[in-house]
């Protein structure tokens, strides 16, 4: 075990998937405040492992003591090795993260029908990406305070995001009377576009898509890869709004 060697989590770029936490073998991270990644005991770190840095899909750690020469797998020197041997389990990229990030999921039937759509696509790729060697954790993030979409660089609702990126290349947006409800004032939330075309529900065809050009495609670029974060007035207004009415 390492006394002058462990990870350091960049909250600015942690999207706060879960995947160092859940995959760390060595109990360095707290698993109560899971998803969010509290390294509660450095001293359990083994030396020069960079088994949760080539896992984290945003890039958000390094390490105190790293004399390698190590890159976060987004940023990779090329020949560098990326493994630590001591927690390799295979290749990062086959470790697939697609997270959903809503504002509500009792009364807003963008957030609503959007994540049931989800379900069934995650279902119905999960067994093919699994057969070729991925793996791929699902999970849902309710943002339910401003302090939360900022720690979670949260634009927009809904947004899903696969290995840490929005799989929209834009964000655009309309009103969205459920969430005005909710709130009390006007607000507006993601529109998924294809091509000429924009969907408050995106269909199951153009959810697939935009899922596996974000594993497959090139990288592009979105609102999730901005180097600043204000939080969006749209939400600030949402936020007001909620608490001004004790929902």
């Amino acid at each position: 075990m390492a006394r002058t060697w462990y990870p350091v989590i960049d909250y600015g770029k942690c999207t706060e998937c879960g995947s160092c936490v859940a995959q760390c073998p060595h109990g360095v991270f707290d698993k109560v405040k899971a998803p969010t990644p509290v390294v509660d005991r450095p001293g359990r770190c083994i030396d020069h492992c960079h088994g949760c840095g080539n896992r984290c899909p945003a890039g958000a750690i390094t390490y105190v003591g790293d004399d390698t020469g190590w890159l976060p797998p987004n940023v990779q020197k090329p020949g560098t090795d990326t493994y630590g041997a001591c927690c390799s389990t295979g290749a990062a990229s086959k470790e697939i993260s697609v997270e959903y990030l809503y504002l509500d999921l009792e009364t807003c039937d963008r957030c609503v029908g959007t994540g049931s759509i989800l379900d069934e696509v995650v279902d119905v790729l999960s067994p093919a990406l699994k057969l070729a060697g991925y793996s791929v954790k699902y999970q849902k993030t309710k943002i339910g305070t401003p302090e939360q979409a900022e720690r979670c660089r949260f634009f927009s609702s809904p947004t899903i995001r696969v290995n840490g990126q929005d799989v929209c290349s834009e964000l655009k947006e309309d009103s969205c009377d459920c969430c005005s409800d909710i709130s009390g004032d006007k607000v507006d939330c993601r529109l998924f576009t294809h091509g000429s075309e924009g969907y408050e529900v995106p269909p199951r065809e153009v959810l697939a898509e935009a899922i596996l050009r974000s594993i497959f495609g090139p990288a592009i670029k979105s609102c999730s890869c901005s180097d600043e974060y204000k939080l969006p007035e749209n939400l600030r207004v949402f936020f007001e709004g909620v608490k001004k009415r004790g929902k």
